[in-house]
């Protein structure tokens, strides 16, 4: 047999000769395998999601093979008895078979459930990271509009797939979704027949959000998904400053074998969290609510945290409705679940080319900012989760007001008047809390830092101690960009908006900028500090 075995081996060494050459899958191969990642646990919150992403895929697809989208009525004969006879939509039904007659039914929806969760707060604190470290800038634009849109779609995603059961709760949600759309003037008539398919509740929405379920809205993730993680292999990964570290190489592990089994070990972590948490912890218990009926709202009704904040946004607005040209607009509704989600993704997508527009022209970044070190940046961002924090809350104010039994009209006062004034005053706190930190650090650089020692001196006094910081201490405080204020262009010949623009972006940039604690350093320390954290200027680049 060694003649046959050698020629197959020649054949197979032949074939495999023959496509490399048409597709260069071995050097990809070899730089896919050499390619380094920076080792930090908050560079795995990407991970994190897609992790979850793959657990929701597994998950669904099970689940796909039980569920009924059919709005069809068929009285409930099934093993849950306080729900026999009960007239019932098909959805709802085949739910209650999937969750009590399906072997391991319930154990895989709840799984599902939890994973759907992990994969938008992943996905969100994911994109505050990259926020807060300056990752989304200059060559990364293009990945961070993709990352706010794969969030946009993980919204989607979930209250789609929170829809789908057709029980009482997932019906009360629905119910508000149309009330938004037909706060849309003109048109909102229109979509809202379109999405059900005619009066509410329609006959069409859950087969329809079936489809965007569980074909239109995971295709475009995984699109997405696979475009977002090859532009951060093409445009390298982000680091944070260290020794050794600047904007022209990555430190880290090589993505075989080490970087391999630690992303493997996350995956089992991952899925072993959420097989857990779905077998011990109960989520969604549809049962306990039942189906749907125009007639009937479910006492304490709350959607999932993701949405909580639009729940919350229309529990503050007051009800306010204008009458124009016939046609009737519902401010409530139209100002905090569209104007309000419209305003905030648009802000979103445009933030990395508003803060390089008020920073003035740069090269690549490629090393990570510390929050401390952007403290407008900073506090803008711990502000923005403190105004979700107040929606979410008002989302739930009728049961905050019921367990500590105060009077909720009271207590949505206090809330409107929250939004208002807690961001500010989260804003003002973060900011100086990043400059006191940064002061600190300054003294460290002079004075050192506390050794716990106090001697007393020939004079009978006693002088604290204080040990130098080392060399990559003193790196890791000095090695950071610290961008200048953008002046007015003067007397440049320009007049009219174009001066008045110029002015603007200056004020901003003072605003941004103005408040700087500057480090002790030599002038060469700071150029080789400004060298490093600077990446090459590929506009330059042949």
């Amino acid at each position: 047999m060694p003649g046959p075995t050698r020629k197959a081996g020649r054949a197979v060494a032949r074939g495999v000769g023959a496509l490399d050459a048409r597709l260069p899958l071995s050097e990809v191969a070899r730089t896919g395998v050499r390619k380094v990642f920076p080792d930090h646990w908050s560079f795995l919150l990407g991970e994190l999601a897609l992790y979850s992403f793959v657990v929701l895929l597994l998950t669904g697809v099970f689940l796909t093979f039980f569920f009924d989208p059919s709005m069809r009525e068929t009285p409930y004969q099934g093993s849950y008895e306080p729900l026999r006879g009960v007239p019932m939509s098909q959805a709802y039904l085949s739910t209650l078979r999937i969750s009590f007659d399906v072997r391991g039914g319930l154990l895989i929806r709840q799984i599902h459930h939890w994973a759907a969760l992990l994969f938008v707060a992943a996905i969100g604190v994911h994109m505050l990271r990259v926020f807060l470290t300056g990752a989304f800038r200059r060559p990364r634009e293009v990945n961070w509009t993709v990352g706010v849109t794969l969030f946009l779609l993980a919204l989607l995603e979930g209250f789609a797939g929170y829809s789908l059961p057709d029980d009482l709760l997932s019906g009360t949600g629905l119910r508000i979704a149309q009330g938004i759309m037909l706060s849309v003037p003109v048109v909102g008539t229109y979509l809202s027949l379109f999405a059900f398919g005619g009066e509410f509740p329609g006959g069409d929405i859950v087969s329809r959000l079936y489809a965007v379920h569980i074909l239109l809205v995971p295709g475009l993730l995984t699109v997405l998904i696979t475009l977002h993680i090859l532009l951060v292999v093409t445009l390298k990964h982000t680091q944070w400053p260290g020794p050794g570290r600047t904007g022209r190489n990555v430190v880290g592990l090589p993505f075989f074998p080490q970087y391999t089994a630690k992303s493997a070990g996350l995956f089992f972590a991952v899925f072993g969290v959420l097989a857990a948490l779905g077998a011990v912890a109960q989520i969604n218990p549809i049962w306990t609510y039942g189906p749907y009926r125009t007639d009937v709202v479910s006492i304490g009704s709350q959607p999932d945290w993701y949405v909580g904040f639009l729940e919350g946004a229309l529990r503050l607005m007051p009800g306010v409705e204008t009458r124009l040209w016939g046609h009737t607009i519902a401010w409530n509704a139209l100002v905090t679940a569209v104007l309000l989600p419209g305003a905030l993704f648009s802000v979103l997508y445009a933030y990395p080319y508003f803060e390089r527009w008020i920073t003035g022209p740069a090269g690549e970044r490629h090393l990570c900012d510390r929050p401390r070190d952007r403290p407008v940046r900073t506090g803008l961002a711990v502000a923005a989760v403190s105004a979700y924090a107040v929606l979410l809350l008002a989302g739930a104010q009728d049961i905050l007001a019921f367990v500590f039994d105060v009077n909720v009209h009271g207590l949505t006062w206090a809330l409107r008047i929250g939004l208002f004034v807690v961001p500010v005053a989260v804003f003002w706190l973060t900011r100086r809390l990043c400059l006191a930190l940064q002061w600190r650090e300054q003294r460290l650089l002079t004075d050192g830092e506390e050794s716990g020692l106090v001697l007393q001196g020939p004079e009978g006094g006693f002088h604290p101690q204080h040990r130098a910081l080392t060399p990559t201490e003193r790196y890791a405080v000095l090695a950071r960009e610290r961008p200048r204020p953008v002046e007015p262009a003067g007397d440049s010949g320009r007049g009219g908006p174009g001066r008045r623009l110029d002015r603007v972006r200056s004020a901003l940039s003072h605003w941004y900028y103005g408040d700087r604690v500057r480090y002790p350093a030599t002038a060469a320390q700071r150029r080789k500090t400004e060298k490093t954290t600077a990446g090459p200027d590929r506009r330059n680049t042949p």
